[in-house]
């Protein structure tokens, strides 16, 4: 079996990160892509080696120096988030798949590195506000971080239609359901876009 890369990317709070652990928990051929970031971890509910790979700035440059990453990025002044090639390598080499949650521009890199083997997926809120309400109600960033956060959305909603198909978040067991669908299809070989 040729293992292939599912990629999530959304504005943040759009419910990727959602879709995808539901998807991991129904699709056994799935292995979760942890990423690499330099940002701290969100109270006690990200775990190290689980979540993300958190390393220091240093840490990170180092490995970008040693062509470590498929992708990376300084998403935020300061905050750099990367895939690492033997993350790839480890869920390939156990026979699985690769799903990965990145942000919108590293999920456009991967798709352009890796081509057919990677279905490139944009989960969509139905609108900002909507978005924005989701922000706020996760209660985990200040209201500054928060209006960066929609400020950006704005701007990342715009790379959509380079994405092999969106899934609108609206109602997170149809979306979810609607994403199962296009992964299942993508990793038995038919024909992605529905």
């Amino acid at each position: 079996m040729q293992g292939k890369i599912i990629v999530f990317s959304a504005p943040s709070g759009a419910g990727k990160t959602t879709i995808v652990h539901r998807l991991m928990a129904r699709l056994p051929e799935l292995s979760f892509s942890i990423s690499a970031c330099t940002r701290d971890r969100r109270g006690r509910t990200e775990a190290n080696g689980k979540d993300y790979h958190f390393i220091s700035v240093q840490d990170f440059q180092d490995k970008i120096r040693h062509d470590e990453f498929v992708e990376w990025e300084e998403v935020y002044e300061g905050a750099f988030y990367g895939t690492l090639k033997s993350e790839i390598e480890r869920i390939w080499d156990s026979g699985k798949h690769a799903i990965l949650d990145v942000d919108v521009k590293g999920g456009l890199s991967i798709k352009e590195f890796y081509k057919d083997r990677a279905l490139a997926i944009f989960v969509r809120p139905p609108s900002i506000e909507v978005l924005e309400q989701r922000l706020q109600a996760r209660a985990t960033d200040s209201q500054s971080s928060i209006s960066s956060r929609v400020y950006k959305a704005n701007f990342e909603l715009g790379f959509e239609n380079r994405f092999d198909v969106t899934v609108v978040n609206d109602d997170l067991d149809e979306a979810t359901a609607h994403a199962e669908h296009l992964v299942r299809r993508f990793i038995s070989a038919e024909p992605a876009i529905v």
